[in-house]
């Protein structure tokens, strides 16, 4: 048996190119009337131990905020003081152009909010920046406690989503356009689409419903009385964001549905067209194969006997024509 030949693979200089340092992440810190937030993306796991150094957190929760990947949930350390839960929010990735999750990190406590996602958060770093840079909105925020801030937050948060879910709604409607104006075809890809996004949103959702209710329950140790009532708010955010992430495929499904009905009803008039030329053709082969058999006929090699032929073809084509015409089968 012959050898087979060897791939042969460049191996390269190992310690030879330059070596660039990640460069550490930016902790964010702001504080009014007893009250700490903190903000740092991705961070590092020196970021993440000094900051459970600096409040107390468990070794495990660490771990949860270094981890790729985390299920939403809601960890309640009573003897500490604190709360720490992980939500999942849906963001946009230019790079992949799909909807995937970002993570976002949570702590509470009495005098502090941490805030860490995985990723930029833009309602977060707008909120965080407002405060920033306006001290009375910073002043009133900040007074109402802990629970208060973490309502705002998650608040802008949930706001963001429905934007996403206007654009599915506005894809949806231009494919139903398009749909009817005779792209079918084009469309297909339109469909896929959409429904891929719907897909990945309501993985998103579906676990933070039963969470959002678990940290409605949790987080009143950091409320106020009179603010009670406000995380209810959030639930029930999440909850308009899912009963129209069902609408929305009940929609693609029907689009899906409309589109495989109107494309196999363009295919069975093609279908029905050839059907028609293939057997209108059909007798016509008959009567020229008949007269061109080797033999002799009455009028053969005589300009009359073509000219009958042809009539004759012609009698049988529009007879043909018209039978499919009365049966409305054209």
């Amino acid at each position: 048996m012959p050898s087979l030949p060897r791939i042969r693979r460049s191996r390269s200089a190992r310690g030879t190119g330059p070596v660039f340092a990640r460069p550490r992440p930016v902790v964010h810190e702001l504080s009014a009337s007893g009250l700490t937030w903190i903000n740092v993306v991705a961070p590092d796991v020196d970021t993440a131990q000094g900051l459970a150094e600096r409040f107390g957190w468990h070794p495990l929760d660490v771990e949860d905020v270094v981890s790729k990947r985390q299920r939403p949930k809601v960890d309640d350390y009573e003897e500490d003081g604190y709360l720490f839960t992980v939500l999942h929010f849906p963001v946009f990735d230019q790079s992949v152009q799909r909807l995937n999750a970002a993570e976002l990190d949570l702590f509470i406590g009495h005098d502090y909010v941490v805030t860490i996602p995985n990723r930029e958060l833009h309602p977060v770093t707008r909120l965080f920046r407002r405060c920033e840079e306006d001290e009375p909105l910073r002043e009133q925020l900040f007074a109402r406690g802990s629970g208060r801030l973490l309502y705002e937050v998650l608040d802008d948060l949930f706001d963001y989503c429905f934007p996403i879910l206007d654009k599915i709604a506005h894809k949806l409607d231009v494919i139903e356009d398009e749909m009817f104006e005779g792209a079918s075809e084009e469309v297909v890809r339109d469909i896929s689409n959409v429904k891929q996004e719907i897909i990945s949103y309501r993985k998103i959702i579906k676990p933070e419903r039963s969470t959002l209710r678990v940290l409605e329950r949790r987080v009143e140790t950091f409320l106020p009385e009179e603010l009670e009532l406000y995380f209810d708010d959030i639930v029930d955010a999440a909850e308009r964001i899912w009963d129209l992430l069902d609408n929305y495929k009940e929609v693609v499904d029907g689009l899906e549905s409309t589109n495989e009905s109107v494309i196999s009803h363009r295919q069975n008039d093609v279908l029905r067209l050839l059907t028609v030329i293939s057997v209108t053709i059909l007798p016509l082969t008959l009567v020229t194969g008949l007269f061109g058999m080797n033999v002799l006929f009455p009028g053969e090699g005589t300009r009359e006997a073509f000219w009958v032929i042809v009539g004759a073809l012609a009698i049988v084509a529009a007879s043909a024509l018209g039978f499919f015409r009365f049966k409305r089968w054209l």
